[in-house]
């Protein structure tokens, strides 16, 4: 994991680019979605409404160690979510530096007749090396209070396991993703999201055997 955090004139510029890819791709649309990175005195995260493929540097909230607002547009309703991944996640990762919350449209599809604990099986290699287990939640509203306490409860509980996370679904909504920086974040986002598009291709597909998952962790260290 990066070890040099972004400064805020870089966490602001990379916030931009990274809304814009992922506008101009289809991974977000309108105004759904939304990105924070995590500063050493506080939070940059896009404002409430905002369409993440015209974000202006200047727009984005800065938002205090303590959650109370400092500059910039109104902050996201879902603030509150992030700063809780924030928490949780870094009690073992202190690395984690930026969450993305997309709708993006495979995954949502695929929560939409999901059951059980999990999203998605281990279908692939890369989807075990890159992203790992996403816990699928219990439906909420958007902006819910109850949510980041479920997202947050999930990420101690897959820690104390021994098989950390990045990502968790909310469904009919879409996923949260978390890495050490905005460019690290989106790369997994986009392997969660095709993975999902290949299992909706494949319905049925059987996952990776257990000595082939194995085999993962041994050779690339795979948290899973």
């Amino acid at each position: 994991m990066s070890t040099t955090p972004l400064t805020e004139a870089q966490a602001r510029e990379d916030i931009c680019r990274v809304g814009r890819s992922l506008f101009e791709r289809g991974f977000v649309h309108a105004t759904a979605g939304n990105i924070s990175v995590r500063l050493d005195d506080g939070f940059l995260i896009t404002p409430t409404d905002a369409c993440l493929g015209f974000l202006q540097p200047e727009q984005l909230a800065k938002v205090g160690l303590d959650g109370v607002q400092i500059s910039g547009e109104r902050a996201s309703k879902t603030l509150t979510l992030h700063r809780r991944i924030y928490e949780a996640a870094g009690e073992t990762d202190t690395g984690t530096r930026c969450v993305i919350h997309t709708h993006s449209t495979h995954l949502v599809a695929l929560s939409l007749n999901a059951s059980g604990p999990e999203l998605l099986p281990p279908i692939t290699p890369y989807f075990v090396m890159k992203v790992g287990h996403v816990p699928l939640l219990t439906y909420r509203r958007p902006g819910s209070p109850v949510a980041a306490d479920d997202v947050a409860a999930l990420i101690r509980a897959y820690a104390a396991r021994g098989t950390p996370i990045r990502a968790v679904m909310l469904p009919r909504l879409g996923p949260n993703v978390w890495h050490d920086s905005p460019a690290a974040a989106m790369a997994t986002l986009e392997e969660l999201e095709e993975t999902a598009r290949l299992m909706l291709l494949a319905p049925g597909t059987p996952p990776l055997h257990d000595n082939d998952i194995a085999e993962l962790r041994a050779t690339f260290g795979a948290r899973w």
